[in-house]
């Protein structure tokens, strides 16, 4: 039993002297460092896609183990800051005694004789008694600024001991200790005490949706929960005391002690679109101490109130009421329907078939009220016919200010098929002139790590899509795809029946609408391709052209007269609903949803922070502070002076030592030494 209890202690006095050690804490410093520079140069708090689009799916999934998005939250961060905590604690709980009772000591019952093997040193003679002495050594020392002690000897010889700069120990004292209360700080201000609630039990985050009054007791933090960084959304209007803390893969609910109001938000633009300045008009609202108080928030301009400070960090849409019009893509249907809608809506069925009541899911996810593009060069034509989707101006081109447009609102959505296929898209609410003609502009991409991709629908001579849409519903009928190949046939000359034009004009439309180019030329040998597009691209156009007069026809409308400067227009709409026609067969939505109008509500993004840590972090930097400029600016200097009985008068021995012998060391000890051989007042000195 005694020796297994002896050998507890001895090891447990390990685990303290490891702890404890100097190579333990650097190693820990090193660890913290290397974590430091992750942090800066990995952007932190991003979203995945950002991540795998710049590291791609093998890095991020390796990292993503190690939690490298929120270094300075992740545990084995927050354990070696527990771990630095422990070593410097140990570190200043054992050796602050030491110092506090080296600095106070004057080590007067130094041996004499031991002076001669301090390397600064001086000895000399004088014809003077011992006690003679003492009164310039003791003078030199106390204008000087020196604190001494004298030890009387029975043989008559006095050590005189001095010392200064004794605080130079509360330097280091004072440095540790600051290490300590910084990493407290950081961790009080960490995720570290929810993350204390989460593993002990008592809560467990949310992660269905549901409303806040919904949220059980498990899914909801004290109200004097310690210290917290959250997220809090509201909308003109709206008031909340509730802020949401995102932890891990669900959210927390932190109730605040007030009420936010946002009665207005105020944001301003620059020329190029980008916001200059946003700010909140809010009302603060304690009902438990009776009190009512308005404030702006801006960027750098928080609220602070009952230790808990609101900042401005964004804004986003507050849940604005959306005017959607439904133009399917396919049938023979052209008429538009509309729902409303709101901005956040998901799982929305929107029905593009009235007659067989096919369906689409669509998740309303933006509404830009105000789009900046630069439009001084359009947007590049694509090089060939069979190039799709040519990009726009928004997907890269950079502003350039004299030439600024606002293209106005956009509505951005996503869709899902009953099959589970799901895009993003993007459409504008009005056209915009691109290489001198209006146009629509239908943007889709499959997910966030892309660019959106345009299609141009050209609009007609209301400036509404209607013309195009009744064109793709005629395009869809045989006997009118045959009634414009028939018409083109005759054009051409050929006015018999059936005629090997007319028939041609009709399987090229025919296939050209299902398909698109690729229908076309997908059977040809890649060196007749161009030859063969040379060929039907005219026979195309001349028959989409007396397609659209055959609607306009049954609508009682006059065929359009393609000659002279308005026929140009007129040419050029067919030429754009042609390109437009080639793109439809990689356009992956059988509808097309517009924004008609808008009821906009915006919203304010706020952080709200309890941060009782960042007081303590900073108390622990004046420590820090006051720890380095006492072990620069205070050096200690220590002096023995041995004066003895000699044969005639008495024998000196000096000695000067500090922890630091540096160049003021060297030229304060040459002080010292020249006045020191001013006692002598014979010619037997000795200068070591």
């Amino acid at each position: 039993m005694t020796v297994s209890t002896t050998q507890r202690r001895a090891s447990s006095e390990d685990v303290i002297e490891l702890l404890g050690s100097m190579r333990f804490a650097i190693s820990l410093l090193v660890f913290i460092c290397v974590a430091s520079i992750i942090g800066t140069v990995v952007a932190q708090n991003q979203t995945m896609n950002t991540y795998i689009d710049q590291f791609g799916p093998f890095w991020v999934a390796l990292f993503d183990k190690f939690t490298v998005w929120n270094v300075y939250n992740s545990w084995w961060f927050l354990v070696i800051m527990g771990f630095l905590v422990v070593s410097t604690t140990l570190c200043v709980i054992r050796n602050t005694p030491k110092m506090l009772k080296d600095a106070t000591a004057f080590r007067e019952y130094v041996r004499g004789s031991s002076l001669r093997a301090f390397p600064h040193r001086v000895e000399i003679s004088s014809d003077h008694e011992p006690q003679a002495n003492l009164e310039p050594v003791q003078s030199w020392l106390k204008s000087h600024g020196y604190a001494y002690k004298v030890r009387n000897d029975e043989d008559g010889s006095y050590m005189v001991a001095a010392k200064k700069g004794g605080a130079n120990r509360l330097g280091y004292i004072f440095g540790h200790v600051a290490i300590v209360v910084i990493c407290v700080g950081g961790m009080l201000d960490s995720e570290l005490p929810i993350r204390i609630q989460v593993w002990l039990g008592d809560k467990s985050p949310i992660t269905e949706n549901m409303f806040v009054s919904q949220v059980p007791e498990s899914g909801r933090l004290s109200l004097s929960n310690p210290s917290y960084s959250a997220n809090m959304l509201l909308p003109e209007g709206a008031k909340t005391s509730h802020a949401i803390v995102n932890f891990g893969e669900g959210v927390l609910i932190q109730p605040i002690p007030f009420t936010v109001e946002l009665k207005r938000f105020i944001i301003d633009y620059y020329s190029t679109g980008m916001p200059s300045s946003f700010k909140s008009e809010v009302e603060v609202i304690d009902e438990e101490r009776g009190e009512r108080f308005s404030q702006v928030i801006e960027v750098n301009e928080p609220l602070r109130y009952r230790g808990v400070t609101v900042y401005q960090s964004g804004f986003d849409d507050g849940g604005s009421t959306l005017r959607v019009g439904v133009l399917p893509l396919v049938g023979s249907e052209y008429e538009p329907t509309r729902v409303q809608a709101t901005v956040g809506d998901s799982q929305v069925p929107i029905v593009f078939n009235q007659k067989t009541g096919d369906k689409v899911t669509a998740s309303f996810t933006e509404l830009r009220v105000f789009n900046v593009e630069d439009l001084s060069e359009g947007t590049p034509q694509p090089k060939a016919l069979m190039d799709h989707v040519a990009s726009v101006s928004g997907s890269g081109i950079k502003p350039n200010n004299d030439h600024l447009t606002n293209v106005g609102p956009s509505l951005h959505y996503r869709l899902t098929t009953d099959d589970g296929q799901s895009f993003d898209y993007v459409n504008y609410m009005v056209p915009m002139t691109l290489d001198g003609f209006p146009v629509f502009l239908l943007g889709m991409r499959r997910d966030q790590s892309e660019f959106f991709r345009y299609v141009r629908i050209p609009a007609d001579a209301k400036n509404t899509m209607t013309e195009f849409m009744q064109l793709r519903a005629a395009a869809t009928d045989t006997d009118r795809l045959k009634l414009a190949a028939k018409r083109f046939a005759m054009r051409s000359g050929q006015v018999d029946a059936g005629s090997l034009m007319e028939v041609a004009s009709f399987k090229t439309i025919e296939t050209f609408m299902k398909r698109g180019f690729n229908g076309i030329i997908e059977n040809v040998p890649e060196a007749e391709r161009e030859r063969i597009l040379s060929l039907t691209v005219p026979m195309l156009q001349m028959t989409l052209l007396e397609l659209r007069n055959i609607v306009r026809e049954e609508q009682g409308l006059d065929p359009i007269d393609y000659s002279g400067e308005k026929g140009e227009k007129e040419d050029q709409w067919v030429q754009l609903a042609l390109l437009a026609f080639a793109n439809m067969p990689d356009y992956p939505a059988p509808v097309v949803l517009t924004l008609e109008g808008f009821d906009q509500v915006q919203a304010s993004v706020f952080q709200v922070a309890r941060s009782p840590g960042m007081y303590i972090v900073y108390t622990g930097s004046l420590f820090l502070v006051i720890g380095i400029f006492v072990m620069i600016y205070i050096r200690d200097r220590r002096i023995w002076v041995w004066v003895r009985p000699g044969d005639k008068g008495s024998l000196l021995t000096a000695a000067m030592t500090s922890q630091r012998r540096n160049l003021d060391f060297q030229q304060e000890f040459q002080r010292f030494q020249n006045a020191f051989q001013r006692l002598s007042a014979n010619r037997g000195n000795k200068n070591v």
